[in-house]
């Protein structure tokens, strides 16, 4: 893709505390080739690419992120026209801004975000470099999703912050609100139950991927914690939560063919 509109998810990056371990997890997982860019003495931003372009990026936490306790994550971009703008606004609704909006060299302007009910998010105002090349593929991203504890709440920030238009989805007993921007949808919102215990709301992102099943057999031989099994959703496909060797979490999902 060359350019996001308003609303659209335009990047995802992990923040690793043990930035070989990581790479060489998803490179292994995926199938990506890392291009290391140095960023300081003996530090490096890596792109990831699948076929010659970005899908995805990471960093060595910085000394900051481990004094604060920042554990390996990763982080969803949500692409804006202006983040100033869109800073501002987001404060107005209630959340914590906890950095910017601040200038990416030439690159973009962003800020991150800790929405009302607790998750955090980036926002990016693409200038030289829009976002990931190419997604909704194999082995690239294809959905992010919310679980929140308070899935009225997050909708409502959502859809004021970035125009989203909600629409509430039968998943069984399970609440879940599809996001739409720029007339597709872009992201889900799950309502968590008492059953997910002490974890904190967060955005997850979703690899489209050609096996379901052997992806996450492939996962576990490389150290990864399987939290959802291979499970399957009527009428979408099958997916599975996965946390890779350092603790981040993330998806994997083989779409049934429309």
């Amino acid at each position: 893709m060359n350019n996001y509109s308003h609303g659209q998810f335009c990047w995802i990056e992990l923040t690793a505390q043990n930035w070989q371990q990581a790479k060489d997890f998803y490179c292994n997982l995926f199938g990506w080739t890392a291009i290391d860019q140095p960023i300081g003495d003996d530090l490096y931003y890596t792109m990831w690419q699948r076929d010659g372009k970005t899908v995805a990026a990471m960093h060595q936490a910085t000394s900051v992120q481990q004094e604060r306790g920042v554990t390996t994550n990763w982080l969803s971009y949500i692409a804006v026209d202006d983040a100033s703008v869109s800073t501002v606004q987001a404060k107005a609704l209630g959340a914590e801004i906890i950095v910017g909006p601040y200038d990416v060299m030439d690159a973009g302007r962003m800020s991150i975000i800790k929405e009302p009910d607790g998750a955090h998010f980036a926002i990016w105002q693409g200038i030289k470099h829009p976002g990931i090349e190419l997604r909704d593929s194999e082995n690239t991203l294809c959905w992010n999703e919310l679980a929140s504890k308070n899935a009225d709440v997050s909708a409502d920030f959502y859809t004021k912050l970035f125009n989203w238009q909600a629409a509430d989805k039968s998943m069984g007993s399970v609440k879940y609100t599809e996001m739409t921007a720029a007339g597709s949808p872009q992201a889900g919102i799950m309502e968590m139950t008492e059953e997910w215990g002490d974890i904190p709301p967060h955005w997850m992102p979703y690899f489209q991927v050609e096996s379901c099943d052997d992806m996450a057999k492939q996962a576990e031989k490389l150290g990864a914690t399987i939290c959802v099994p291979p499970t399957s959703i009527p009428d979408v496909g099958r997916f599975s939560v996965i946390q890779d060797v350092q603790g981040a979490t993330f998806s994997v999902i083989t779409l049934l063919e429309t």
